[in-house]
């Protein structure tokens, strides 16, 4: 019996900080992924020691190998990473742990210095001129492990055999696609597209009663052309009768102009234009609300229209927080299927199926996601 095969004692979060940050700092040329492996394989390593906290609870991976609890404790890592809230300490994190894919598709450096210095590019995010130095990504990383560790060690914990299994592909989509939108290619667009290419899609939706009162989506794009200087926007959600036209608020790094409609009966457009134009491959984030006032109606999903040039693999992210007194009966996630696929409930035992829990649910689709198609969670209400 190795140390692995049977854990008596919960990590608390000072030690997964710890664990963390030792993770961040140790040069390896397979990455975060690759030395978490060779914790798990090898249990009196100095790997296995500063990592402990992370790598004993993956022992509750039913007939778990090596390489598969390597990848679900990864694929966990990378979940929480792009669910933080706060740009600077997600780009600061992503940086840190190597995320894939690195500003310009250069591949992550090999320290973390040089990997903060790789973020001075980036657009709005550390400043507006972009910084000179790495005085706002080292300022981050005083705090961004922290919340991240108080994150990971509530899953740790509550994590069992099954639970484990969704951030297996999460962490293998980490690995396989290092080069982000150049190893992943997405089908063509059509010509009405808009220009952008989105590296990360985060939605979370807070329900009232069975609809979904706000809609808050913060995106990471790329331009994909010169002179785009924003994004249109129509919010409505799946529901038993017509799409329901939502107002559309700018929340960060962009202002919201209402489009006249096109005809009778048509949505209404929202250009999110942004702070300035961006030329070809330049990056950029913005955040946008979505309202819904009428609280009396039933939505029976949450929906993406890829109406752009693609969302990159992983880079699509939805969580909805229920109303606690109307917890749906079932949850499921859906991709590039007809409407009346979406709402056909999966088998009990099917991998699309999540659990609804105390009524926080997320999901991230670890493919890439297609123009001219649909991805969503759909849910199904009791009786």
């Amino acid at each position: 019996m190795t140390i692995w095969e049977h854990v008596d004692e919960v990590a608390s979060a000072a030690e997964v900080e710890a664990a963390l940050r030792w993770l961040a700092k140790r040069a390896s040329g397979g990455g975060p992924r690759a030395v978490l492996g060779e914790a798990i394989n090898e249990p009196a390593s100095e790997p296995a020691k500063a990592l402990r906290s992370l790598v004993a609870p993956t022992v509750s991976l039913p007939a778990g190998s090596v390489g598969s609890r390597a990848f679900a404790l990864w694929g966990l890592i990378v979940d929480e990473i792009g669910s933080t809230g706060d740009a600077r300490h997600r780009h600061t994190l992503i940086a840190a742990f190597r995320v894939p894919p690195s500003p310009g598709g250069t591949g992550w450096k090999a320290t973390l210095g040089a990997r903060f210095e790789q973020l001075l590019p980036l657009p709005v995010v550390f400043g507006d001129p972009p910084p000179t130095t790495t005085t706002p990504m080292n300022k981050a990383w005083r705090s961004a492990p922290r919340a991240l560790a108080v994150r990971l060690a509530e899953k740790l914990v509550s994590l069992d055999g099954p639970g484990w299994q969704r951030y297996i592909d999460i962490g293998r989509a980490a690995v396989e696609v290092p080069d982000g939108r150049d190893a992943w290619r997405a089908r063509p667009a059509s010509n009405g597209a808009q220009p952008v290419f989105v590296e990360r899609m985060l939605i979370t939706a807070v329900m009232h009663r069975r609809t979904v009162r706000r809609r808050i989506t913060e995106r990471d794009i790329i331009a994909c052309e010169d002179g785009v200087d924003g994004f249109d926007v129509h919010s409505a959600t799946g529901w038993t009768y017509d799409p329901a036209d939502l107002p559309v608020t700018a929340l960060w790094a962009c202002r919201a102009v209402a489009s006249p409609r096109e005809h009778p009966g048509a949505p209404v457009m929202t250009r999110l234009r942004f702070r300035g134009t961006l030329r070809k491959g330049e990056r950029y984030t913005f955040v946008s609300e979505a309202l819904d006032g009428q609280l009396e109606e039933e939505r029976r999903w949450l929906n993406v229209e890829v109406d752009h040039h693609g969302i990159a693999p992983g880079g699509l992210t939805i969580q909805l927080n229920f109303d606690p007194e109307h917890l749906p009966e079932a949850c499921w996630w859906y991709a590039e299927q007809f409407e009346v696929e979406q709402t056909r409930q999966p088998p009990d035992g099917a991998p699309h199926l999540l659990p609804v829990g105390d009524g926080f649910v997320r999901h991230t689709f670890v493919e890439g996601c297609h123009p001219r198609e649909n991805y969503g969670v759909a849910f199904r209400w009791k009786s």
